[in-house]
């Protein structure tokens, strides 16, 4: 019976497709009747959140397994076709019907039961089917957004799976401080309101530059000011 995905190959699996490729896998028997076919991995969900978080593409098909499922692609692997069930032959025809003679039935014939050497007779149970295994779907791929701050902006951007929904866009740091309001993450709004405390100093800092080069141009102007103002008497 198959063993399914280690941690090292689960591991090297998730570098693959981190690294863009698509590593090849085979479905074990746990995997019911599509064990021996050939998959690829296309990407990996949280192990925390379900044991199905290998997503694996066969065919045109795309579904969850749990690495039980699974087992590393041996070489030259190709996939195993389902074997036909053996053609129906129709059943010979069987005695004729009992007839009644003087109104007595004739008995029709009746199995024997199979007799064991070293024990009672004893009647074959009927072979009961498997139950048929529950068709896989396919999850919903995880909704991301990133509140991000970097070279003093605030950015905004939003991810479905591998889609972009929204790429990064500029927002205002009250908006920022809005935003991680509504989550109650220890240290999260502890941060974000360092960051804006220090913004405020940067631009207080600023402001109080500017109104001093401000107070020296109008010195400046009030002295021009009065030296056009008093003007030299020149004698003929």
């Amino acid at each position: 019976m198959a063993r399914g995905l280690s941690t090292e190959e689960l591991t090297a699996i998730r570098d693959q497709v981190a690294a863009g490729r698509k590593p090849r896998v085979q479905f074990t028997e746990s995997a019911g009747q599509i064990a021996g076919q050939i998959g690829q991995v296309v990407s990996l969900g949280d192990a925390d959140e379900s044991d199905e978080f290998l997503v694996v593409k066969f065919g045109r098909d795309e579904l969850p397994f749990s690495p039980a499922d699974l087992q590393v692609a041996p070489r030259g692997a190709t996939a195993r076709k389902a074997v036909p069930p053996p053609p129906v032959v129709p059943a010979p025809a069987g005695p004729p019907e009992p007839e009644f003679l003087l109104d007595k039935p004739v008995a029709a014939p009746v199995a024997e039961p199979v007799r064991s050497e070293d024990g009672p007779v004893t009647t074959p149970a009927p072979r009961k089917a498997a139950p048929p295994r529950p068709a896989k779907t396919k999850p919903a791929p995880g909704l991301t957004v990133t509140l991000a701050y970097g070279e003093g902006e605030w950015t905004v951007a939003a991810t479905q799976g591998s889609k972009a929904l929204a790429k990064p866009y500029v927002i205002r740091p009250a908006e920022a401080l809005r935003m991680v309001s509504l989550i109650d993450v220890p240290g999260v709004q502890e941060a974000v309101e360092q960051i804006l405390a220090g913004e405020r100093a940067e631009a207080e800092k600023e402001a109080q530059r500017l109104r001093a080069e401000l107070a020296e141009v109008e010195a400046r102007l009030a002295e021009l000011g009065e030296a056009g103002g008093s003007g030299v008497e020149v004698g003929r």
